[in-house]
């Protein structure tokens, strides 16, 4: 299970802060704690906190490199903002994210293949995110296709069918369950699949609990990648459990260590 980090984005009160204060401390302890929680990689994203985006990504991948050395999921809705960011990458970046329209993937797909980045596909377009399975799978070849013309494997595509909030679209989360399933006959070997888990729970009570049961369940579909709250220890344990009932880890008593450790030296 890759996990990226969530928790720096400027669209957090304390963080959009730090970033606009230019807040060293601030951004440097929440990285290390997110890699020492077993992040693998952080999304990096400004969000709202900067009236000039492409020195504030700037200043945050600099920041957080001093601090951490993993990847960084390069996160933002405007290509030079991302490209900003990837020319500073000390290790392989992930862009955060494309979605199946032409235009997005004419711009994004090649600053992959120059900088060498995996990229996350959202399987939405310009008619936004489709309600049924057949659409997302769709969407998502669409994707797959063009990485591929653009020499990006599909080792080193995520594809995000987009979970919706299940306070307003509970018809959607079973969806995306199948979707991940779906895709995962499109190649040999097959895309990643990738969720941003905390839009299932959007505005919801026992966001923790909706959470937690549905990373489980999407583990069990195949989800291989999430893009989560590292900080939320039992999230943590439930993913490692869930890996564990699956077969993916060998059984001991201290599971839970032992998968902490084996995660922290990916």
């Amino acid at each position: 299970m890759f996990i990226i980090g969530e928790r720096i984005n400027g669209m957090f009160k304390k963080v959009g802060a730090a970033i606009r204060e230019m807040d060293k401390k601030a951004i440097q302890e929440l990285a290390v704690k997110q890699v020492e929680s077993g992040a693998h990689a952080l999304d990096v994203n400004v969000g709202p906190a900067a009236a000039a985006p492409i020195p504030a990504m700037e200043w945050l991948v600099s920041t957080i490199q001093e601090a951490v050395d993993v990847p960084l999921a390069i996160d933002s809705a405007k290509a030079d903002v991302i490209e900003a960011g990837l020319k500073l990458c000390k290790n392989r970046p992930i862009i955060n994210s494309t979605t199946a329209e032409k235009a997005k993937l004419d711009l994004l797909l090649p600053l992959a293949k120059k900088y060498g980045a995996s990229v996350i596909g959202l399987t939405m377009n310009e008619k936004g995110v489709p309600g049924d399975v057949e659409k997302r799978t769709e969407l998502a070849l669409q994707i797959l296709a063009a990485a591929m013309e653009n020499e990006i494997a599909p080792e080193d595509l995520y594809i995000d069918a987009i979970v919706l909030p299940v306070n307003v679209a509970q018809d959607q989360a079973p969806k995306v369950l199948a979707t991940i399933g779906e895709c995962s006959l499109l190649s040999d070997p097959p895309p990643h699949f990738i969720i941003g888990l905390s839009n299932v729970s959007q505005k919801c009570t026992h966001r923790d609990l909706i959470n937690r049961t549905f990373l489980v369940m999407a583990i069990s579909k195949g989800l291989d990648a999430a893009i989560l709250d590292p900080l939320d220890g039992d999230l943590m344990d439930a993913a490692a459990t869930a890996e564990l009932l699956l077969g993916k880890d060998i059984y001991c008593d201290s599971f839970l260590e032992a998968w902490k450790k084996k995660k922290s030296q990916r």
